[in-house]
Protein backbone atom coordinates (compact mmCIF):
# COMPACT_ATOMS: atom_id res chain seq x y z
CA UNK A 1 0.00 0.00 0.00
CA UNK A 2 2.75 2.37 1.08
CA UNK A 3 4.58 1.89 -2.67
CA UNK A 4 1.38 2.68 -4.46
CA UNK A 5 1.10 6.43 -3.53
CA UNK A 6 4.90 6.85 -4.02
CA UNK A 7 4.67 5.23 -7.33
CA UNK A 8 1.64 7.60 -8.69
CA UNK A 9 3.89 10.35 -7.52
CA UNK A 10 6.72 9.30 -9.69
CA UNK A 11 4.61 9.31 -12.62
CA UNK A 12 3.62 13.07 -11.61
CA UNK A 13 6.21 14.29 -11.15
CA UNK A 14 7.78 12.46 -13.94
CA UNK A 15 4.75 14.03 -16.08
CA UNK A 16 4.92 17.42 -15.16
CA UNK A 17 8.24 17.40 -15.94
CA UNK A 18 7.83 15.87 -19.42
CA UNK A 19 5.12 18.53 -19.70
CA UNK A 20 7.74 20.85 -18.51
CA UNK A 21 10.65 20.45 -21.15
CA UNK A 22 7.64 20.42 -23.78
CA UNK A 23 6.73 23.71 -23.26
CA UNK A 24 10.79 25.35 -22.94
CA UNK A 25 11.32 24.01 -26.46
CA UNK A 26 8.15 25.15 -27.81
CA UNK A 27 9.25 28.12 -26.63
CA UNK A 28 12.67 27.85 -27.58
CA UNK A 29 11.18 27.20 -31.05
CA UNK A 30 8.55 30.53 -31.09
CA UNK A 31 11.81 32.36 -30.40
CA UNK A 32 13.72 31.20 -33.01
CA UNK A 33 10.84 31.64 -35.89
CA UNK A 34 10.37 35.36 -34.07
CA UNK A 35 13.91 36.14 -35.13
CA UNK A 36 13.35 34.76 -38.70
CA UNK A 37 10.26 36.69 -39.51
CA UNK A 38 11.87 40.12 -37.93
CA UNK A 39 14.68 39.56 -40.13
CA UNK A 40 12.35 39.13 -43.25
CA UNK A 41 10.39 42.48 -42.15
CA UNK A 42 13.70 44.13 -41.94
CA UNK A 43 14.93 43.04 -45.55
CA UNK A 44 11.15 43.83 -47.00
CA UNK A 45 11.35 46.73 -45.47
CA UNK A 46 15.24 47.49 -46.72
CA UNK A 47 13.88 46.43 -50.28
CA UNK A 48 11.56 49.02 -50.19
CA UNK A 49 7.96 46.72 -50.10
CA UNK A 50 5.27 48.27 -48.30
CA UNK A 51 3.17 45.94 -45.90
CA UNK A 52 -0.73 46.14 -47.39
CA UNK A 53 -3.80 44.98 -46.39
CA UNK A 54 -4.05 41.57 -45.41
CA UNK A 55 -7.46 39.64 -46.14
CA UNK A 56 -8.13 36.36 -44.92
CA UNK A 57 -9.12 33.40 -47.80
CA UNK A 58 -12.36 31.61 -47.38
CA UNK A 59 -11.24 28.21 -47.63
CA UNK A 60 -12.46 26.20 -50.42
CA UNK A 61 -13.62 29.36 -52.29
CA UNK A 62 -12.09 32.40 -54.41
CA UNK A 63 -13.18 35.10 -51.96
CA UNK A 64 -11.85 36.67 -48.98
CA UNK A 65 -12.73 38.66 -46.40
CA UNK A 66 -10.70 41.69 -44.64
CA UNK A 67 -8.81 41.57 -41.52
CA UNK A 68 -7.55 45.09 -40.24
CA UNK A 69 -4.08 43.54 -40.33
CA UNK A 70 -1.65 45.49 -42.28
CA UNK A 71 1.50 43.42 -43.09
CA UNK A 72 3.07 40.95 -45.65
CA UNK A 73 1.70 37.56 -46.55
CA UNK A 74 3.86 34.54 -46.54
CA UNK A 75 2.41 32.17 -49.01
CA UNK A 76 1.04 31.99 -52.53
CA UNK A 77 -2.38 31.27 -51.46
CA UNK A 78 -2.26 34.13 -48.45
CA UNK A 79 -2.82 31.36 -46.26
CA UNK A 80 -0.15 33.30 -43.92
CA UNK A 81 0.49 36.21 -43.01
CA UNK A 82 3.17 38.28 -40.71
CA UNK A 83 2.36 42.18 -39.54
CA UNK A 84 5.21 44.86 -39.32
CA UNK A 85 5.31 44.30 -35.60
CA UNK A 86 6.33 40.11 -36.46
CA UNK A 87 3.22 38.54 -35.57
CA UNK A 88 2.12 35.70 -37.07
CA UNK A 89 -1.20 35.24 -39.07
CA UNK A 90 -3.07 31.88 -40.06
CA UNK A 91 -5.36 33.64 -42.01
CA UNK A 92 -7.65 31.17 -43.46
CA UNK A 93 -11.30 31.22 -42.55
CA UNK A 94 -15.01 29.82 -43.41
CA UNK A 95 -17.48 32.08 -45.38
CA UNK A 96 -20.24 33.74 -43.25
CA UNK A 97 -22.49 36.55 -43.92
CA UNK A 98 -21.20 38.91 -40.64
CA UNK A 99 -17.61 38.27 -41.95
CA UNK A 100 -18.71 39.38 -45.50
CA UNK A 101 -20.35 42.56 -44.57
CA UNK A 102 -17.52 43.55 -41.04
CA UNK A 103 -14.56 41.33 -41.83
CA UNK A 104 -13.05 38.96 -39.56
CA UNK A 105 -10.94 39.22 -36.73
CA UNK A 106 -8.09 37.36 -37.00
CA UNK A 107 -5.62 36.92 -33.48
CA UNK A 108 -2.21 36.08 -34.44
CA UNK A 109 -0.19 32.69 -33.65
CA UNK A 110 2.85 31.42 -32.16
CA UNK A 111 4.76 31.30 -35.40
CA UNK A 112 6.50 27.21 -36.13
CA UNK A 113 10.08 26.72 -37.15
CA UNK A 114 8.65 24.54 -39.58
CA UNK A 115 5.21 25.47 -41.63
CA UNK A 116 2.78 22.51 -42.57
CA UNK A 117 4.15 20.16 -39.96
CA UNK A 118 2.28 16.82 -40.00
CA UNK A 119 0.67 18.11 -43.54
CA UNK A 120 0.56 15.30 -46.33
CA UNK A 121 4.42 14.69 -48.34
CA UNK A 122 5.41 17.96 -50.10
CA UNK A 123 3.31 20.43 -47.77
CA UNK A 124 5.72 21.19 -45.19
CA UNK A 125 8.52 23.59 -45.20
CA UNK A 126 10.69 24.85 -42.79
CA UNK A 127 9.99 28.45 -41.97
CA UNK A 128 13.26 29.80 -43.19
CA UNK A 129 13.16 28.26 -46.22
CA UNK A 130 8.95 29.77 -47.34
CA UNK A 131 10.63 33.03 -45.75
CA UNK A 132 13.12 32.85 -48.61
CA UNK A 133 11.22 31.89 -51.32
CA UNK A 134 9.04 34.62 -50.88
CA UNK A 135 12.01 36.86 -51.17
CA UNK A 136 12.85 35.46 -53.75
CA UNK A 137 9.59 36.30 -55.35
CA UNK A 138 9.64 40.03 -54.60
CA UNK A 139 13.22 40.14 -56.66
CA UNK A 140 11.64 38.22 -59.61
CA UNK A 141 8.78 40.64 -60.08
CA UNK A 142 11.26 43.66 -59.90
Amino acid sequence: MDEQPSWREQRREASAAHAAALERRRAAETEKARALLADFIREMQARGIEPQPLRAPVVGSGTSYRTGITGWYLRRNRSLGVDADGNFYILGTTAGLTAHLLGVKVLPSDPPLTIGLGARDGESLPLAELLQLRLDEVDAQS
